[in-house]
């Protein structure tokens, strides 16, 4: 699934080709995704101009001077800048065409993203509010951090990837923070300290910046917006490694699922 960085790189990659851009149409060839596309997108959407591309969590928010499309990439999603030239293909469900000639095209082979419209503050849309502060932003601080620990009876990886808690924090960054700040994913979320909690908001910070930097993780699906694919992975240090030896201690990393899903981690380093 793209996490926030790749969404983070989608944003940066498609921004300066789409901002001040006047849209000629939108062709929806397939309606059904996660929510159905609403039926009257395309007219909403035809003449306006996108005046900013914006990520709020996971969500692409494609703002334009009639209203704000929100995207959400799903579990295989990705959105890339072609011509109309190029025939899309059985998965290519939206088409956002640009009176330059170029076209956003939304691919979605699993159909599980989302493409609505919302002519009010998207900020304050259902999907949005009671989101947890920003992993990068000033709002996510350690004390921010520590007081919900206390308020929760859950471990403390499925603390960190908590939406309510803060954004943005899949699977694959939750295993490397929890790495990075040497904290078992095991512990319950009521037993971090406020250094513990320190130690973790940083780490968090730390690794979601390498990836953004690197381009994103790469999942068999996802692919930048430029059709390239994330090399984040490479750098990875527990995430996947089972059974080999810690980049640290050399101890073999251990492999258990919390949530259904996988969680790897160092048992000598994380305590």
């Amino acid at each position: 699934m793209p996490e926030l960085p790749e969404v983070e790189t989608t944003c940066s990659g498609i921004r300066p080709l789409l901002q001040g851009q006047r849209i000629a149409g939108v062709i929806v060839r397939q309606r059904r995704l996660r929510q159905p596309i609403p039926a009257r997108l395309p007219q909403q959407m035809r003449g306006a101009t996108i005046t900013a591309i914006e990520r709020r969590a996971k969500y692409i928010l494609l703002r334009t001077t009639a209203g704000t499309a929100l995207l959400h990439l799903g579990m295989s999603g990705s959105l890339r800048l072609t011509t109309a030239a190029e025939k899309p293909t059985a998965h290519d469900h939206v088409d956002i065409v640009l009176t330059n000639g170029s076209v956003l095209r939304l691919r979605d082979p699993r159909r599980f993203g989302l493409l609505l419209w919302t002519q009010r503050d998207p900020l304050e849309h259902r999907l949005l509010q009671g989101l947890g502060p920003e992993p990068l932003e000033a709002g996510f601080t350690a004390e921010v951090l520590w007081q919900q620990a206390q308020r929760r009876r859950v471990a403390v990886k499925q603390l960190t990837m908590d939406g309510h808690v803060v954004v943005g924090v899949g699977n694959i960054y939750a295993s490397e923070a929890l790495f990075g700040a040497g904290i078992d994913p095991r512990r319950q979320a009521a037993t971090l300290t406020r250094n513990e909690c320190r130690r973790l908001v940083t780490a968090i910070r730390k690794v979601l910046q390498a990836a953004i930097r690197q381009g994103g993780t790469t999942l068999r699906d996802f692919t930048a917006s430029d059709g390239r694919p994330g090399y984040f992975r490479q750098h990875l240090k527990v995430y996947g490694r089972g059974g080999e030896p810690c980049t640290r201690c050399h101890t073999p990393i251990a492999t258990l699922r919390q949530g259904q899903r996988a969680s790897y981690y160092c048992p000598h380093c994380q305590q």
